[in-house]
């Protein structure tokens, strides 16, 4: 109890608002990533062209990772989150509406937009931390990702029928997915301003200042929820560099395999199947995954990131054209390597920051994440259409593994175990 305020009871209401959100914005988040890049090469006509929804709404997720970062230090998560899921929705809109015009100015305009969602998705991860034990981070993380699978694989497994929706009411077929990411985005946002009461970032700032006036010389402040760090600094840049390493490769691999399957001949449906296991595993493991990065520790389950990631990106590249059997487990490799990338990593940073600066500080290595899947999204589009799929793999196992070293290093400052408690 602090005061009058239960932080147990709230950080437990948190994380229901945050999982019924969540299933909402996974929706929204998976439904345009199954489809940007088709959409994109029939409005270009331009296979180079591919990548770049990937890079527009990760590019645009930069911007917006920034801004709802800076509005959760000043005004708290509630309304910086509902704020970010309601642009995301604005930018589905024009998706759908440069997709009917054929309007490609209009569409990059709008892919930037849609990017908010994106970024919301996972700022909202932070928001269950921000009251959490510093034992209990991963498992609060890890609750946001897996709440994000249930939405996350519906949306491409959807793409049929939505596709079907948006034919039947005049619209071309690849809009549909963008009309369901619409209302996906505006209701995550809805519930977050509505039922995301008391602000749990705004409640941790408040802890973290009493415990420092009941403790001037800091000495329990690690050991509140929203204390202050319980890892030196070093941390942070280490789980900086797991999560834009993790997102560098999911990007690069994940945006060009719709494109690879439908130069295969496959199916929008066969698509939708490959798209939704591999969002499933980076979401979905994260029930087990979140609670092994508490009990195992920050840096072996990097290190697990790194060899998942690499073995993903070479079966990707080594599958066989004639099936589709290798290909999907790839992806799913590649859907949990991200997910340990992004568990460890997240963890790392929160440990290594205060209560105070963590908004602020966790945008801007948002910011960081979505500018490198920007200039992946985009290389890998130009990397396939040069090289083929098979080097698009390649490159990104050399990406994962060059992470290693860096680990190694920076390992001998600390905070790459156990959490400190």
């Amino acid at each position: 109890m602090i005061g009058t305020v239960d932080v147990a009871a709230v950080q437990r209401r948190t994380l229901a608002v945050v999982i019924a959100s969540q299933v909402l914005g996974g929706a929204g988040l998976s439904a345009g990533v199954a489809v940007g890049a088709l959409l994109a090469r029939e409005m270009l006509g331009s296979e180079a062209m591919s990548g770049l929804p990937a890079a527009m709404f990760t590019l645009g997720s930069a911007g917006a990772a920034f801004g709802v970062g800076r509005i959760a230090q000043h005004s708290g998560r509630r309304v910086s989150l509902a704020v970010g899921f309601g642009a995301g929705a604005l930018g589905a809109v024009g998706i759908v509406v440069a997709a009917a015009l054929g309007n490609v100015p209009l569409l990059f305009a709008s892919l930037l937009v849609y990017g908010s969602g994106t970024a919301t998705n996972l700022q909202a991860r932070y928001a269950g931390t921000d009251l959490a034990a510093p034992d209990r981070r991963g498992r609060a993380i890890s609750v946001s990702l897996a709440a994000t699978t249930l939405g996350a694989v519906a949306g491409p497994n959807l793409l049929t029928p939505t596709g079907a929706f948006a034919e039947a009411i005049g619209l071309p077929r690849l809009a549909g997915p963008f009309l369901l990411a619409a209302v996906a985005y505006g209701a995550a946002g809805l519930i977050f301003f509505l039922l995301l009461r008391p602000d749990p970032f705004l409640l941790a700032r408040d802890v973290a200042a009493r415990a420092a006036a009941a403790d001037p010389e800091g000495g329990a402040a690690g050991s509140v929820p929203g204390g202050g760090a319980t890892a030196p600094r070093t941390a942070l840049y280490i789980g900086a560099a797991v999560m834009v390493t993790a997102q560098i490769v999911m990007t690069g691999v994940m945006t060009m395999t719709p494109v690879h399957m439908v130069d295969l001949g496959r199916g929008l449906t066969a698509v939708g199947v490959v798209i939704g296991l591999h969002v499933a595993a980076m979401f979905l493991p994260s029930l087990v995954t979140g609670p092994l990065v508490d009990r195992v520790g920050r840096g072996p389950m990097a290190v697990g990131a790194v060899v998942l990631l690499v073995a993903a990106a070479l079966l990707a590249a080594w599958a066989p054209h004639d099936g589709l059997g290798w290909l999907t487990v790839a992806l799913i490799l590649l859907g949990l390597g991200w997910n340990l990338g992004l568990i460890s990593g997240t963890a790392l940073v929160v440990d290594a920051t205060s209560a105070p600066e963590r908004p602020s500080v966790q945008g801007a290595i948002d910011v960081l994440i979505a500018l490198a899947g920007a200039g992946a999204g985009a290389l890998a589009g130009v990397i396939m259409s040069v090289f083929g799929f098979d080097v698009v793999g390649y490159v990104g196992a050399v990406i994962a593994v060059l992470l290693l070293p860096v680990l190694a290093m920076l390992r001998r400052a600390g905070g790459l175990g156990k959490v400190a408690v």
